[in-house]
């Protein structure tokens, strides 16, 4: 893959994530690469979200292609991580690889062998598709 794919985030998320950086400051270890993300955003409306973009709180399928192995999570902030295996962070290199991708884009995250690229297969649940535009 030639560079990285275009991202989209709603307003209302990249605002919070702009907050929990300020909040955090250089604290955890996926800070610069989420302020690249952030720095790279499309930024829409919540109302004018495509139904085909992680965002958060989405229920989303990936892949990760080196190794064929699919996965569902939802994305969330850290503060609603709660130990479950269904749940990642968005401060997690997966969470911030996923984070404003479109069903089919691919993006290359760190992992403990290096580099793999994660796929987005499905987003099987989205708030902003669901209505839920300012949860």
């Amino acid at each position: 893959m030639v560079g990285k794919p275009q991202i989209t985030l709603s307003s209302l998320d990249y605002e919070r994530l702009q907050r929990l950086l300020e909040k955090d400051g250089p604290s955890f270890a996926g800070r610069d690469a989420l302020e690249a993300e952030l720095d790279r955003a499309d930024v829409l409306e919540p109302k004018d979200m495509p139904a085909n973009v992680v965002t958060m709180n989405s229920t989303v399928r990936f892949t990760i292609v080196e190794t064929g192995k699919t996965s569902t999570l939802q994305l969330v902030y850290p503060k609603d991580v709660d130990g479950s295996a269904e749940k990642v962070s968005v401060l997690a290199p997966v969470g911030i690889a996923l984070l404003g991708l479109s069903v089919g884009q691919e993006l290359p995250m760190p992992s403990p062998t290096g580099h793999v690229t994660v796929r987005v297969d499905a987003i099987t649940w989205q708030p902003e598709s669901a209505g839920e535009l300012h949860r």
